[in-house]
């Protein structure tokens, strides 16, 4: 079973490699993490950003700028959308975002007519969390995309959820509705929602996992907590994914985790044509390293 983000690397070598574009490259961190990814042979890469910038942060890092293809594109965002160009033309797998912001990114994804969002489709960002106060990974959505999402997306969550659990090689997740509370309220939208889902999945409605809500986070996550609230459930206390009511929630876990934990992450986008590598510019070129692995299994 694995419990270590470090594992899905492992997982991952097993399998044929996937071809990765990442989108205005010229920050350090990318391209060491994108180095790491070539070197552990889960990836070939392409490189879109300011040429002379992405090869002198090659040679300050001591990496062969050769190993990559490097396209010459200074503007980060027709960096972006010439990165979400070569996924349309089947020329890469996975997109993976470098310098530019956040919303230069998603707007380059969402674009309708070069973008990578498919008619009506559902983008939501699903975090693989290994927390050092928790006995496996923990799979998370939606944290950083869908403000509060409703019924029918968060059956698109499900399925992205089930899908991630599956891909690194987890049979029949575990997944908790995440509301307040463990008691049925009515006047809640989080708790009937849950309580939906709940009989969706145990009606076959919803397949591939063990499905239970409305859940606190403690119940969720604490065994002992469970047995004294007398959840009996085969997800309380026990895990493998969350889905949370809404973004608030779901982002404050998440950073806390990291903050207060020192949790190791790693992130990215389902639902577009391929899988999409988001972390932040801040982040570690460890944690951009995680996001390509599990971006890679997916």
């Amino acid at each position: 079973m694995i419990t270590k983000l470090e594992q899905v690397i492992d997982l991952v070598k097993s399998k044929p490699k996937k071809r990765l574009v990442a989108a205005f490259a010229n920050d350090a961190h990318t391209i060491e993490a994108v180095n790491n990814a070539v070197e552990l042979e889960i990836i070939n890469a392409i490189l879109i950003g300011d040429e002379y910038s992405i090869r002198l942060v090659c040679k300050q890092l001591n990496i062969d700028a050769n190993k990559f293809t490097i396209i010459n594109e200074p503007d980060e965002v027709k960096a972006a959308a010439n990165s979400c160009n070569l996924i349309n033309q089947k020329e890469a797998d996975i997109l993976m975002k470098g310098a530019l912001s956040t919303d230069k990114y998603m707007r380059a994804i969402l674009n309708k007519e070069t973008g990578l969002c498919p008619p009506n489709g559902v983008l939501t960002h699903i975090a693989v969390i290994e927390n050092p106060a928790y006995h496996k990974l923990l799979i998370c959505s939606d944290c950083a995309i869908i403000p509060e999402p409703d019924i029918k997306q968060k059956q698109v969550i499900l399925k992205h959820i089930i899908k991630t659990a599956n891909a690194i090689g987890i049979e029949d997740p575990k997944v908790a509705i995440i509301a307040a509370t463990e008691q049925m309220s009515v006047g809640m939208n989080a708790c009937t929602d849950a309580a939906i889902l709940s009989k969706m999945a145990e009606r076959g409605q919803i397949t591939g996992a063990m499905i239970d809500g409305p859940l606190s986070i403690d119940v969720s996550l604490d065994l002992e907590a469970a047995k004294i609230k007398k959840m009996t459930g085969k997800v309380a206390g026990d895990a493998d994914g969350m889905l949370f009511p809404n973004i608030e929630s779901g982002n404050v876990f998440y950073k806390c985790c990291t903050k207060f934990n020192k949790a190791e992450i790693g992130a990215f986008i389902a639902g577009a044509k391929v899988p999409c590598v988001l972390s932040s510019r801040g982040d570690t070129s460890l944690t951009k390293l995680y996001s390509i692995a599990i971006a890679a299994a997916f």
